[in-house]
């Protein structure tokens, strides 16, 4: 007799439905990309108000790093209770409370104290990322999962959106009307989720017990982690500080309009997250250390490059030099985000996808934070952004090097 055979866990052995995994895929990049519009809405306003409300360039930085700051450090709470209480919770849960600090800024935000609350809370949209990383990692088979989190790491173009968009909006409709916008597409996306987003198949998409504060502590000791945190420091902090702070940078050194230094900013921000799963795709294929390595080596030579221009004895100029130099750094960084996921998705065990990508996504944040700061100090000590420029060039170029040599154990005990 020829009986069938019984499977106790027929989905957990079969993996992933991939029709199921695409679906949920989708969802993920899609909640990750408002959230991350909602983050990015005080940047293109940020030469407005600070000529509305008279504010320093230091003041004006602060403005808009604020949010970045929050959303970063929020990751790491976010990561690990995503790892205890999954996705399909969590994300409405972030979608739902981003929606407070939208509306307060679209109706309160006409003071620095305003948009300095405002902007912490609204930081609540940058912690997306924890919860979409560890939802798609557990959706894919580890030979995708590069390509997968790239796509997925595409939600950064919420930034492109706002950019785009803010300023037209608000010029068209008044003030309040992008944040409103964004307020009523967060709420309808909560909705969707809660109602179609569901749990990976198998161990990796369960919720975890235990404490989340005790993961995210026992994830901050771990040499990976921290090694992984460092690199994402570079690549996607150098992104955030550019899609905060280029418009920034544009008007101040070359006089640029406001309205066509925020829409270069969003090309800057487009080509950087098409590059992103391409850095993923490239690791799934490839070495990825060796992929890594590259990418922050060549991002370092742009930066270099880019910090010739309108700047020190040698002024290069914006065309055709400096928008080679920034396009690339911007395919350089977005691409090397990418592949620092895919080490992760190749390090880390399911299970603790969540609590350490808090970790690293909090530096990435905390990466982003910095330079704008910087750069406003800098700019008002010597009126030239040419220091800070180099400083992204040499510390990119040492993250290079590190790379090659700095995950041979890990490594090592994965094979």
């Amino acid at each position: 007799m020829h009986e069938p055979r019984v499977t106790p866990h027929p989905v957990a052995e079969q993996g992933p439905d991939p029709s199921t995994a695409r679906r949920m895929l989708l969802l993920a990049t899609i909640g990750f990309a408002l959230c991350f519009w909602a983050w990015a809405l005080l940047s293109p306003l940020a030469v407005t108000l600070r000529e509305e409300l008279g504010l320093s360039s230091f003041e004006q930085s602060l403005v808009v790093a604020t949010p970045v700051i929050v959303g970063s450090l929020g990751r790491i709470p976010v990561g690990a209770l995503t790892d205890k209480l999954g996705a399909r919770l969590m994300f409405p849960a972030v979608s739902a409370l981003t929606i407070l600090p939208v509306l307060f800024l679209a109706f309160f935000g006409d003071s620095l104290t305003a948009l300095l609350v405002g902007g912490f809370f609204l930081g609540i949209g940058g912690t997306a990322f924890a919860v979409g990383v560890p939802f798609v990692n557990t959706w894919h088979p580890p030979a995708q999962r590069g390509a997968a989190l790239g796509i997925f790491g595409m939600g950064t173009g919420g930034t492109a959106i706002a950019a785009f968009t803010t300023l037209q909006l608000s010029d068209a409709f008044g003030r309040p009307a992008p944040f409103v916008l964004v307020a009523v597409l967060l709420a309808l996306y909560a909705v969707a989720a809660w109602s179609l987003l569901r749990p990976p198949p198998g161990p990796g998409g369960h919720a975890g017990g235990g404490n989340w504060l005790g993961a995210a502590v026992r994830t901050l000791a771990q040499p990976v982690a921290i090694k992984l945190a460092l690199l994402y420091a570079i690549s996607f902090g150098g992104f955030v500080a550019f899609s905060v702070y280029l418009p920034t940078y544009l008007v101040n050194n070359f006089g640029m309009a406001t309205g066509a230094a925020s829409l270069r900013t969003a090309g800057f921000v487009v080509v950087s997250v098409l590059a992103r799963p391409v850095g993923g795709w490239l690791c799934d294929r490839l070495p990825k250390t060796t992929v890594l390595s590259g990418l922050l080596v060549a991002t370092g030579l742009l930066a270099g490059l880019a910090a010739l221009v309108g700047g020190g004895n040698v002024d290069l100029g914006l065309e055709p030099v400096g928008t080679i130099a920034f396009l690339g750094m911007a395919a350089g960084l977005g691409a090397a985000a990418g592949a620092v996921f895919a080490l992760v998705a190749a390090l880390v065990e399911p299970s603790r996808v969540g609590s350490v990508t808090g970790v690293v996504g909090a530096a990435g944040g905390l990466g982003g934070f910095v330079p704008p700061l910087l750069m406003g100090v800098i700019y008002d000590a010597y009126g030239s952004y040419t220091a800070g420029l180099l400083a992204l060039a040499v510390v990119a170029v040492a993250g290079g090097l590190y790379t090659v040599v700095g995950f041979r154990t890990e490594l090592a005990d994965h094979h």
